[in-house]
């Protein structure tokens, strides 16, 4: 957020993108066995000492021939489970490239293109704008929003009194107007903005004539012109970090943003290692 601190997870590494392939089973191996068996009855015989004669038998029992049993079928081998079915997507997300909802991306990319038209020096890229709403919000909770870009719950970061670690102790600014609270100020909509930065550089994105923080377009717009602010170009890897370490003073929010920006860009995710956590 223009304050501006967040949560993530991993550690530092930048613009190192690997694809992440599924793993998914291709079946069980099964083990098929049989085993045979005979029997062998020995003739029946009558024998005498050794200094006596063999008795004849009156009936003399004829050899018997017991046909060997026959082997049992081999078990049938168990089916192979099938593969489990893929997790459907919400429509929002299959909607986008690499889980972006639909609504964001046209919020990034209509941001994109208001700023080509007022600083064309700028070289805003939507990929970059959507690493920040990714790193900051989950896009806005998965894309949470109506079509106009108004987002059905409202996004407040935490109450900045002090009482959660690693955040500063912000007065309020805006007499709870933005954030509800007319005590200590909190960051709010899918791009986190402190009040007094969001009032600064509030940008109507959809052209309904108001700037709402809570609003995808609105948001994505004043977002951009924040980076923008100060004749910085996004095209310049240094100038784009120190804009980027404006939003948050961390490298490893720099990463994170950056990483996501490249996937966004290129289709390809960012393995765990592109993404240190953010204290």
């Amino acid at each position: 957020m223009g304050r501006h601190r967040k949560r993530s997870s991993s550690t530092v590494r930048r613009n190192t993108v690997i694809a992440l392939t599924g793993l998914i089973p291709a079946g069980a191996i099964t083990v098929a066995s049989g085993y045979g068996a005979s029997a062998d009855i020995p003739f029946l015989q009558t024998r005498a000492a050794a200094n006596e004669s063999v008795l004849e038998p009156s009936v003399v029992a004829p050899a018997v021939a017991v046909a060997p049993a026959p082997a049992p079928a081999p078990e049938p081998a168990p089916a192979s489970p099938p593969p489990p079915a893929a997790p459907a997507l919400p429509e929002s997300l299959a909607a986008g490239p690499l889980g972006v909802p639909g609504i964001n991306v046209a919020a990034y990319r209509s941001a994109e293109q208001l700023l080509a038209q007022s600083t064309p020096g700028c070289s805003m890229n939507w990929a970059l704008l959507a690493g920040i709403g990714r790193v900051e919000s989950t896009h806005a909770n998965d894309g949470a929003a109506g079509a106009d870009g108004t987002l059905f719950e409202p996004i407040l970061g935490p109450v900045l009194d002090g009482s959660l670690a690693g955040n500063n102790v912000i007065m309020d600014t805006d007499g709870g107007e933005l954030d509800g609270n007319a005590t200590y100020d909190r960051a709010v909509g899918p791009m986190q903005f402190l009040p007094e930065t969001w009032k600064h550089y509030a940008t109507d994105g959809n052209g309904d004539g108001k700037a709402d923080p809570q609003n995808l377009f609105d948001s994505a717009a004043t977002t951009g012109k924040y980076l923008c602010d100060g004749g910085l170009n996004m095209a310049d890897p240094l100038q784009a970090t120190r804009a980027i370490l404006r939003y948050n003073n961390s490298m490893a929010y720099v990463a994170n943003v950056v990483a996501w920006s490249v996937a966004y860009s290129t289709g390809i995710a960012p393995a765990e290692a592109d993404l240190p956590r953010i204290h």
